[in-house]
């Protein structure tokens, strides 16, 4: 059918001159021409496209060449569009063929059906085109090219010193790709309060801010961090001395006494809910440094006050593995050692930590162990050191281990290392439970106007109800030589001995509670017969806020008075003290019978500064002009 009508168009178009005059009428010669032809192949089974040609040479695949060819990419995620380019033995292009990209070689890149490569690693692959059984290669170099570097950090504020934060860096190409194993050196602008460690991590050492860059080659990113430490008195007080004038020390009530820096609570290396508590004092003999050991509930701090307008926390010595946090800690030194008790603490024993070993501070506060623990008694309340001797006299024990009734555990540590037990004393006639509980107890080589005692070691001991005076010259036969109670007791807390020994002035920790009265009250002791001791005085502070340690030196007794800060009273005649000067360290307490505020000071330093723990507060440095 279809030929019977090809042939008669082609008829009609050859002899019928009406026919094709009519369709030129239509359309115009070059339409027309275009319509016959159209006509005359979709009557004849043809197409109105060319038909495709096979080249002379065949549509055998001789050859396959990949273009662009060999490819080179700096960074990771770039795709590469590649062409299989077909021809024959004739060098003619062969068209319609299939091909196969496939890809071997390290893993740096991966290719579609399509032949578009990705990057995906560093490294070279080599892309195969596949057809008709020949191929083609292309061979494709990655080699990520530094652009950028990225820096976070999820703590740009520290709030803690020794706390740290890490600060990741990542090295990145021109597609925003990490660039695996890229080096990256640290440094920080400030590093005495930020240093930055080679992994990026930086730790808070000092108040401060500091830009931290990350540089690789010739890139560089930074990112800007600060330590900002608070308490309920504010924030650190540094590097001037604030005199205290018209009664006030910048936010701090005062008589007499200046301000010479403050460490939050935090400035020591403590989290939320931590309390400082006791105090104690080392001169480095080599380097002369002074030194401050500060209880902590976990633990105990210490700080270099060499500098004392900059206060700097070089570590910490938790409390031993298995103890309780607890409100008490006390520390003593001798022979450049620390011994530190805890009390209500568990199987805390008696730590012994060389001092030594904060010669290596190398400006990042760390965390320390001791050198050894001596594990003959668990909890205690307190330690007193005679240095005169060698000896520790812990009191207080409770909860297993050699208590002692609670009175005196008596220790050697001449050789601080390996401390062992020597004895124990208590006076059963004293205290709350009838075992001879000390509270606190200066032991000395007595050297005071009771001739029949000079060269005895003697010790005077806080025993909660009673003043008790014993002789431990024999650790293991020491001797009561008297007691003594007085009138209003509630606590006999802890007392210390004037210069000259002739009288030991007591404070008790409740008796503003219970019996109120005039103010804090300190009980002055005649002891120049100690069989024999006699009250010959009662002193009373100018507010009626709980009195807690005190140590003298000189003239002056130095107190820390819980709510009132630290209170200075002169006790050059102890018939008749007097109040030489104080220095609010809680201002935002009330000053009246109870607790927080000042817990212990230290007035030893040959500096001449006082440096005084207030729980809640921190560390004051402070100086009498």
């Amino acid at each position: 059918m279809a030929e019977h009508t090809c042939g008669l168009i082609r008829l009609q178009l050859l002899v019928s001159p009406t026919f094709g005059a009519s369709l030129v009428a239509i359309y115009t010669r070059a339409t027309f021409l275009a319509a016959a032809s159209a006509l005359l192949l979709v009557a004849c089974g043809g197409s109105t496209t060319d038909p495709v040609t096979p080249p002379p040479g065949g549509t055998d695949v001789a050859t396959v060449t990949v273009s662009p060819g060999d490819q080179s990419a700096a960074s990771l995620g770039v795709t590469i569009p590649l062409t299989a380019v077909l021809r024959n033995t004739q060098d003619e292009v062969v068209q319609g063929q299939a091909v196969a990209w496939t890809r071997r070689g390290t893993g740096a890149v991966q290719v579609n059906t399509s032949g578009v490569v990705t990057t995906v690693a560093n490294g070279t692959d080599t892309v195969v085109a596949t057809s008709g059984g020949k191929s083609g290669f292309a061979v494709i170099t990655v080699q990520q090219v530094p652009a950028a570097i990225a820096l976070t950090t999820n703590n740009p504020t520290l709030t803690v010193l020794g706390g740290s934060t890490a600060v990741t860096g990542a090295v990145r190409d021109a597609n925003n790709r990490t660039i695996v194993g890229a080096a990256i050196t640290w440094s920080s602008s400030n590093s005495a309060a930020l240093p930055v460690s080679p992994t990026g991590v930086v730790t808070a050492a000092r108040p401060g801010s500091a830009e931290i860059t990350a540089t690789a080659g010739a890139l560089s990113a930074k990112v800007n961090l600060s330590v900002q430490l608070s308490s309920p008195v504010g924030g650190p007080l540094l590097g001037a001395e604030i005199p205290c004038q018209g009664g006030t020390a910048g936010p701090f009530p005062c008589q007499g006494v200046n301000l010479v820096s403050f460490l939050p609570v935090s400035g020591l290396g403590a989290g939320q809910g931590i309390t400082l508590n006791d105090i104690w004092g080392w001169t480095d003999p080599v380097t002369a440094k002074e030194i401050v050991i500060v209880g902590r509930r976990d633990g105990a701090a210490f700080v270099d006050v060499s500098d004392p307008l900059r206060p700097d926390f070089l570590g910490f010595l938790p409390i031993t593995p298995g103890a309780n946090p607890n409100v008490w800690h006390d520390v003593k030194v001798y022979k450049d050692h620390a011994f530190i008790v805890a009390d209500g603490a568990g199987p805390h024993g008696m730590q012994v930590f060389d001092l030594r070993r904060l010669r290596e501070h190398a400006g990042v506060p760390r965390t320390f162990t001791p050198n050894t623990t001596y594990t003959q008694i668990n909890s205690a309340h307190n330690i007193a050191i005679n240095e005169a001797t060698g000896f520790a006299y812990i009191v207080g024990a409770s909860g297993g281990g050699t208590t002692c009734g609670g009175g005196l555990h008596i220790v050697n540590i001449q050789t601080p290392a390996t401390p062992t037990f020597a004895g124990c004393f208590s006076d059963p006639f004293t205290g709350r439970a009838g075992t001879g509980y000390t509270h606190d107890v200066q032991c000395v080589n007595y050297k005071g106007p009771d001739a029949a005692r000079v060269g005895r070691e003697i010790c005077f001991g806080s025993n909660e109800t009673h003043l008790s005076i014993a002789d431990v010259t024999s650790k293991t036969a020491p001797i009561a030589i008297s007691r003594a109670t007085y009138p209003q007791v509630a606590y006999t807390h802890q007392g210390w001995l004037t210069e000259d020994q002739r009288y030991f002035l007591i404070n008790d920790e409740l008796d503003e509670q219970q019996f109120g009265g005039a103010g804090t009250r300190t009980l002055v002791w005649d002891v120049a017969d100690l069989d024999d001791p006699v009250l010959v005085g009662q002193y009373f502070g100018p507010t009626n806020a709980t009195d807690h340690n005190h140590y003298i030196r000189g003239t002056r007794m130095y107190t820390s008075n819980y709510q009132y800060g630290l209170r200075v009273v002169n006790v050059g005649n102890p018939l008749a003290p007097t109040q030489a000067g104080f220095f609010d360290t809680a201002p935002n307490l009330a000053n009246v019978a109870g607790f927080g505020g000042s817990w212990s000071n230290y007035p030893y330093f040959a500096s001449g500064i006082i440096v005084v723990t207030s729980q809640a507060e921190g560390l004051f440095i402070l100086r009498m002009p």
